[in-house]
């Protein structure tokens, strides 16, 4: 079932929409809203006095539908339980239990809380409520709207009221469901056969009477105490039923009226300066002295109702038999013959049968001062005893409230707008800022703390660069040079995030990545190997400016200790010093093209691990003599899909052992007690603990010297 398009141009307050996303939210989650919210046209919140068109709200409930897979009437009868709750939550929950004592009152009443609200939503098109007993006990409910396809929130709705405020299970059921041709167009009218039943052990009926009752009897008690020590036997029988006025008790009121009415013509019409009788024929009778004073015509005695005024509300044609099947409901007049005024009178119909004519007791319909103006009246052409006086001075203030509370609502938007543009700014720059320092050191600087040296206990370091880089910045453009760089570096960028491997800094050609650094793990060699196999495969996507052939590169690998900390205030940079970097670097340069040069100290690492290593033999290494040093070829158990991360979902090529606790660390079993059980450590986060400096003679690569226990740094 689809909810129909409107066929008007009619709008709804943002309340309405509000409550829509607060059903879809709380019923359905915050997900589903942000799917209807990205449809065109629809924003994250709605200001409460602000209209919308109705195209808004019917295809965000259209949406809903489709998106939840629900059928149009049973989202709506839930949207009209879901209403029920928000208005009481909004504010509204002592008018909603004073509007009547039962089911009946307050459907009959409901037009008049309509009317109320108009005060403050002015462009509210609210629908009409009729509701007459039936000769069984139910209720028939009448339903006219100018929005077709809406009416199955009613139910929703009364069944929440019969639920909430009277204690009684409401089933509701469509009679009759058709559209009639009104002054303004055609409307839906729905007729709903509306059935009660109470949840308690006694009808609202029944208590009703058992209250009057208590009250009775109550009475009797205490005119019974008043005269014990006075009359005796039949005499103080007689005096508790009777009166002071000798009539008897009644346990139920019945008004008295009196004979003739005490009251002349021309001191009612004085009383009650806006009323107006007119018979079945719609002639006018009779009208007080203000409505004759403010329009004009009133005073012919040819002059009939429907010449001078059309009903705004309830939107009915102006016959005798319509203003009778709405009797109960407020009705609201606007005067249409002068046309520079928009005089508007709101109040009760009275059919008066023996007479054949209808009273329509009415007032002004203001809202402020400014309306008071507007049609030309002034507080004393309003009676004594008119509310109206107090209301449009009431109301003034309520006026200046709302639109204060509507300034608020849209400078809270905006502050929203400008925090979600804020946020995203600063994920911006805190993606900037990581890229650039490890993320827990970053954290450190933002929060204004300074960051300490740290001892690592074992890494692994490589350095890598452009073969003849010299040659082809001196043949090319400095253009095409950075356009090399920047294509060769974005893809080694992409495999540190494959592997998680830090990148530590780019000098010119030069790019120098470590593993175990900052955070530490037993993988590191293996993750920085695939890491170089990765950066070969990816220099030869590369173009040589010069020579229109891939680029080739060179890449040097050691492992061993490095002291890593924060340099500089200005620009700051994690670096790494020690003889670890020396070594790397000078394995790079001793390396040869296309080739992934291995110190002895990562050969020992990536050892029985799967990868292709040959032995290169002993070489000459500037500061350190002869070194047996290796070539990194392959890794046998790694696919080049693997390496370069094309193949998502595959399973991941490490298993790591943190904070170097693995079965190959001897001092991950330091300090474990001969009896088995583990000693736990209390570890301040981001504390470093730096251990006595590591030999770097090769026979001690993993061994700390003078043996001290060395610890890692901790990061939570």
């Amino acid at each position: 079932m689809e909810v129909r398009k409107v066929t008007a141009d009619t709008e709804m307050y943002g309340f309405i929409n509000s409550c829509l996303q607060s059903l879809v939210m709380e019923r359905f989650g915050q997900e589903t809203w942000d799917k209807l919210s990205s449809l065109p046209g629809v924003q994250d919140t709605f200001m409460t006095y602000t209209v919308y068109d109705d195209i808004l709200t019917l295809s965000l409930v259209g949406e809903a539908c489709s998106l939840l897979d629900v059928p149009a009437d049973v989202f709506l009868k839930l949207f009209g339980e879901h209403f029920f709750v928000f208005c009481k939550k909004a504010g509204y929950d002592t008018m909603l239990r004073t509007l009547g004592g039962n089911l009946f009152d307050f459907i009959q009443n409901l037009d008049s809380l309509h009317s109320y609200l108009a005060l403050s939503y002015r462009e509210m098109n609210a629908p009409s409520f009729r509701v007459e007993m039936t000769d069984d006990g139910n209720m028939l409910l009448h339903y006219y709207s100018d929005r077709k396809g809406l009416h199955h929130i009613v139910p929703g709705i009364m069944e929440a009221v019969g639920r909430d405020l009277f204690d009684s299970t409401v089933t509701m059921e469509v009679l009759n469901q058709s559209v009639e041709d009104e002054r303004t167009g055609k409307r839906e009218h729905v007729v709903f056969l509306v059935k009660q039943t109470s949840r308690a052990c006694k009808s609202t009926v029944q208590v009703f009477c058992s209250h009057r009752e208590e009250e009775f009897f109550k009475r009797m008690r205490d005119r019974y105490v008043s005269l014990a020590g006075k009359k005796s036997g039949w005499g103080l029988i007689r005096a508790l039923a009777l009166s002071e006025k000798g009539q008897l008790y009644q346990s139920t009121f019945s008004p008295c009226y009196p004979d003739k009415l005490w009251m002349e013509e021309k001191s009612f019409c004085n009383a009650f300066p806006f009323h107006i009788v007119f018979d079945k024929d719609l002639k006018i009778r009779q009208t007080g002295v203000n409505i004759q004073k403010f329009v004009l015509g009133l005073q012919a005695t040819d002059a009939t109702l429907d010449q001078y005024f059309i009903i705004v509300h309830p939107q009915v044609t102006i016959t005798i038999e319509s203003i009778r099947k709405f009797i109960n409901s407020q009705f609201v007049l606007k005067s249409c013959k002068d046309t520079n005024s928009s005089l508007q009178l709101r109040g009760q119909m009275l059919w008066m049968d023996s007479l054949g004519c209808m009273l329509y007791m009415c007032s002004p319909k203001l809202r402020s001062l400014q309306e008071l103006q507007d049609v030309g009246l002034h507080l004393a052409d309003l009676a004594q005893h008119d509310v109206t006086r107090d209301l449009v001075l009431l109301n003034q203030q309520r006026l200046a409230e709302m639109e204060l509370t509507n300034q608020l609502e849209r400078k809270k938007e905006e502050l929203r707008i400008l925090s979600r543009h804020l946020e995203a700014e600063k994920e911006k720059t805190e993606t900037l800022l990581y890229a650039m320092l490890p993320r827990h050191v970053a954290n450190q600087l933002k929060d204004g703390k300074s960051v300490e040296a740290g001892e690592f206990e074992v890494c692994t370091i490589l350095f890598s660069d452009v073969v003849t880089f010299t040659n082809i910045c001196a043949a090319c453009e400095p253009i095409h040079i950075v356009h090399m760089l920047n294509s060769m570096y974005s893809r080694f960028d992409r495999l540190t995030s494959i592997h998680d491997v830090y990148k530590v800094e780019t000098i010119g050609d030069a790019y120098m990545v470590v593993g175990g650094v900052p955070v530490p793990t037993d993988t590191h060699a293996r993750r920085v190997a695939n890491f170089a196999l990765g950066m070969r495969i990816a220099a030869r996507e590369v173009t040589n400016p010069v020579t229109g052939k891939p680029i080739q590169i060179r890449v040097g690998l050691h492992t061993g200790p490095v002291l890593a900390g924060v340099v500089g205030e200005k620009m700051p940079r994690y670096c790494l010093f020690g003889d670890t970097v020396n070594t790397a670097s000078r394995m790079e340069s001793h390396g040869l093209p296309d080739h992934i040069h291995l110190s002895p100290s990562t050969y020992s690492e990536l050892r029985d691990t799967g990868f292709n290593i040959q032995q290169r033999g002993q070489i000459e290494v500037k500061g350190k003599g002869l070194m047996t040093t290796y070539f990194l070829l392959g890794n046998l158990l790694a696919s080049e899909d693997d390496i370069m991360g094309r193949e998502a979902g595959k399973t991941c090529l490490y298993k790591d052992v943190l904070h170097g606790q693995s079965e190959k660390d001897p001092d991950s079993r330091a300090d474990t007690p001969t009896d088995g059980t583990s000693t736990p450590q209390a570890v301040t986060p981001f504390a470093w603990d730096i251990s006595p400096p590591y030999a770097t003679n090769q026979s001690s690569i993993h061994t700390p010297e003078n043996n001290f226990n060395s610890r890692l740094c901790v990061l939570f």
